[in-house]
């Protein structure tokens, strides 16, 4: 079931980049399968639990979860990527809106997980004070970000999109993964932090082709075409990821995630 509401101007622009592409997008988030492993493998079983998933995307990480026997659901402000994630999740309770004010009801859910989607809310903090109120006392809420510069080759991609645009999207994420940032944001929502972890596995690409598909099909790459045409975005971006090519002519894009699970 998928529930439509009304969002604000900015959401609106960005949820449309992001459902520009969105079947590439949909392709390329299969590929963060590593990211919600690890996240799974920090909780109890989903077996009749509530999960809800804030900036759900193309769905993947919802049907893991309801391969496991939760009941799902998803809020994203992107129309074109709810369209993706009903088909692949269609028992899934998928809704438009966002994330500093939610679509559900209090205490409605047993586990909420926000995978690099909290630094989009325009007022991350009530985002993270939003989870806390859909959650159940008690339950946990994770939350995943980018973790250190250092470990994120994908930054060299962001980078490469940014200078090829002039708005207000065309900036890269605030690092959150320095020691306590994320702990003290989450403390000043009203939850209560409990153990961080990183974890860090590889994209992988056959060619610049693939490559060029996969990062122009996120909302910056999005931007990036449409501000400098298509070529010169291609051209930056796999220029900008020339160092991660391998021998045979693919590409391996190893990249770290920071996680915090806290309790509602």
């Amino acid at each position: 079931m998928t529930s439509v509401t009304l969002i604000s101007r900015r959401a609106a622009a960005l949820g449309e980049l992001w459902g520009a592409r969105a079947a590439d997008w949909s392709a390329t988030e299969e590929r963060n399968a590593p990211s919600y492993e690890a996240a799974l493998a920090q909780l109890p079983p989903l077996a009749g639990r509530r999960v809800l998933d804030l900036g759900c995307g193309a769905g993947v990480f919802l049907r893991m979860a309801a391969d496991r026997g939760a009941a799902v659901a998803g809020v994203d402000v992107s129309e074109g990527l709810l369209a993706e994630a009903a088909r692949r999740v269609p028992e899934a309770d998928l809704r438009l809106g966002e994330l500093d004010r939610l679509p559900f009801a209090s205490d409605a859910f047993d586990v909420v997980t926000a995978f690099s989607s909290i630094f989009f809310a325009l007022d991350p903090i009530a985002a993270l004070r939003e989870a806390g109120r859909v959650a159940r006392p008690g339950a946990p809420v994770v939350i995943q970000v980018w973790g250190r510069e250092e470990r994120c080759s994908l930054l060299a991609m962001k980078r490469a999109a940014a200078d090829l645009r002039e708005d207000e999207l065309a900036a890269t994420p605030t690092p959150l993964a320095a020691p306590g940032v994320l702990e003290g944001m989450t403390a000043e929502a009203g939850l209560t932090p409990e153990r961080a972890f990183d974890d860090e596995w590889a994209y992988e690409y056959a060619d610049a082709d693939g490559l060029a598909r996969g990062m122009l099909s996120a909302a910056s790459g999005v931007a990036a075409a449409r501000e400098a045409g298509e070529a010169a975005a291609r051209a930056a971006v796999v220029g900008a990821l020339a160092p991660f090519r391998t021998d045979d002519g693919g590409y391996r894009l190893p990249n770290e995630y920071h996680y915090l699970i806290a309790r509602a």
